[in-house]
């Protein structure tokens, strides 16, 4: 499941948008009928993942806490409490609770941000600008990707 690209939109005065049609098709194809809408854990944007996907994050933090710990039961707790369940209508809208377009401090023009198997739903003033500037995104990509002396994904260097 690969979502990409990134496209405007406007959500109407109940909070319903249209889930862009590209990426309808990827959850049509891959046979998904329901999405999970959350806050972004460290940016102001809301985040839309395919339940399938959802359910594997939860699956990997959950594998990671013990049930037994006072402190992971309450990180497990946050991670799972405020999220919603949603469905597409019969015209592949969505409604976007009041209160995570306050907190993404969404007023009508958003944006739809392909993120590989997740979707992010920006405010539009918060894309105006670059998210990073092109020399600091150049040098990090370089960094990232620098194979020297690295094991690239297929195990050479």
């Amino acid at each position: 499941m690969r979502f990409l690209g990134s496209i405007e939109a406007k959500t109407d005065a109940k909070g319903r948008v249209f889930l862009p049609a590209v990426f309808r098709k990827v959850l049509q194809a891959s046979a998904e009928e329901s999405i999970v809408l959350c806050k972004d854990l460290f940016q102001t944007c809301l985040v839309l993942y395919p339940e399938s996907v959802w359910n594997e994050q939860m699956d990997v933090l959950r594998s990671r806490l013990s049930r037994w710990d006072a402190g992971h039961q309450q990180l497990f707790r946050q991670f799972v409490s405020d999220v919603e369940l949603l469905s597409l209508d019969g015209n592949g809208r969505f409604l976007i609770p009041k209160r995570y377009l306050q907190m993404a401090e969404i007023q009508q023009c958003i944006k739809f941000i392909g993120m590989g198997d997740t979707i992010e739903i920006w405010s539009e003033a918060h894309t105006r600008r670059p998210f990073m500037e092109a020399d600091q995104f150049g040098k990090a990509i370089e960094e990232v990707m620098r194979t020297t002396g690295k094991k690239d994904e297929r195990g050479e260097n």
